[in-house]
């Protein structure tokens, strides 16, 4: 039997095998595997014929494996806590998941884009196609990287219908740039703008609003949206790397817990400009919270 099931609704969903302290979770995936595709016991009763559960977990009281089986190929990857319940009924509301709608990404509008550009959405999307959890886009200075990164999220937002995108830059101004970039950015389909069709937003002390489909903001201003602890705004015009740069950087991480309000699930995708100055030690763990 599986340890704990999980209905929405009074409707199978899921299950989730809870292991001891200090067990390997390695191989515990093909073990829940069995679980979701069994046709015995309380899953002949549940679970419709020809259907798995959608949801597979796998905890100990320090880590959590999570695989959406409605993925073209399943792969159990770890979370930083559990997806909140109203998540998941979302989800089995649009039938298919997120890497799902991923494969149905139709031919690019080459239009108004440059060679460049159209490599890097190319390489972006087979990335993502291939269910890479992360990719590296690297253009020279001056190849508009803040255009192919508008023209790749309204990809993701129209077509694969991604809930919300968190734009991560080095510093408040840079924040203010992208934000007028969106503004700007004219929608390759009817012509209209991007702001016209979605809200952007940059993080403010207010939080993230309702509806809000592009959050702008310094790993810094999250980091304080995480933890509840107020930031000055003078901090926020520096980069990070300035901000906590320190030879014992990885010894004085910065850590987050979770936040209801902010739920792990609040971001399909985060692109992060100045890479390589914004992801190092101290403030890995707010990019591991999603």
């Amino acid at each position: 039997r599986s340890d704990y099931l999980l209905f929405i609704d009074q409707k199978l969903c899921g299950s989730l095998e809870a292991k001891r302290e200090g067990a390997t979770l390695g191989g515990v995936g093909e073990q829940n595997a069995h679980y979701v595709t069994s046709k015995t016991g309380v899953f002949q009763r549940w679970v419709p014929e020809g259907e798995i559960l959608p949801f597979q977990y796998e905890a100990t009281n320090n880590e959590i494996r999570f695989c959406d089986n409605r993925d073209p190929k399943p792969r159990s990857r770890h979370l930083f806590h559990f997806h909140q319940p109203a998540t998941l009924k979302e989800h089995l509301e649009q039938g298919d998941s997120f890497r799902a709608r991923l494969q149905q990404l139709p031919e690019l509008n080459t239009d108004r884009l440059r060679a460049c550009q159209i490599d890097a959405i190319h390489g972006i999307e087979n990335s993502l196609k291939n269910n890479h959890q992360r990719a590296l886009l690297q253009m020279a200075t001056g190849a508009g990287k803040t255009f192919t990164a508008c023209t790749q999220v309204y990809r993701l937002a129209k077509f694969a219908k991604a809930k919300r995108v968190l734009f991560l830059v080095d510093r408040g101004n840079l924040g203010r740039q992208a934000r007028k970039e969106f503004q700007q950015y004219t929608l390759p389909d009817d012509g209209r703008k991007f702001t016209s069709n979605y809200n952007v937003q940059l993080l403010g002390t207010a939080g993230i609003a309702d509806g809000t489909k592009v959050v702008i903001s310094t790993i810094q201003r999250m980091y304080s949206q995480l933890t509840g602890n107020e930031l000055d705004d003078e901090i926020d015009e520096h980069s990070a790397y300035e901000v906590g740069y320190d030879a014992d950087a990885k010894e004085k991480q910065k850590h987050v817990s979770y936040n209801p309000n902010i739920p792990i699930e609040t971001f399909d995708v985060i692109i992060i400009d100045e890479c390589h100055r914004s992801i190092y030690n101290l403030w890995s763990q707010v990019l591991d919270y999603f």
